[in-house]
């Protein structure tokens, strides 16, 4: 198996994971979304079925260059609920340096997903 294989599946896997845990905590989710935004349990419930449907799609040869376009675009989606949370964990000053490494760790899993495009 090659390496861009192995990638793949690491990647598939942890969106799928990510996705069934927006489920197993939701109150997570749903905290770091923006009020602005509205209906947090819909938009948790949406973007972690997003998360598996992607995953899944990513597994699927005819479907990973579309699935991975649709992993970059939930990335920049959900930018803003980890803008919120950094900003949260600044005023409460909680987890800082955690959450300022997730901003730009954001870059990478997007350049991740658009090596398979």
């Amino acid at each position: 198996m090659s390496t861009e294989t192995i990638s793949l599946w690491i990647m598939a896997i942890l969106y799928i994971l990510a996705g069934i845990n927006h489920f197993i905590m939701p109150r997570f989710y749903e905290k770091i979304i923006p009020p602005f935004l509205g209906n947090k349990k819909l938009i948790n419930w949406m973007s972690g079925i997003a998360e598996i449907i992607l995953g899944i799609l990513l597994l699927i040869p005819s479907y990973t260059s579309t699935a991975a376009w649709g992993v970059i675009a939930l990335l920049i989606a959900v930018y803003p609920a980890n803008i919120y949370h950094f900003m949260k964990g600044w005023q409460k000053k909680r987890m800082v340096w955690v959450l300022a490494l997730r901003l730009p760790l954001q870059f990478v899993l997007i350049w991740w997903a658009y090596s398979f495009t």
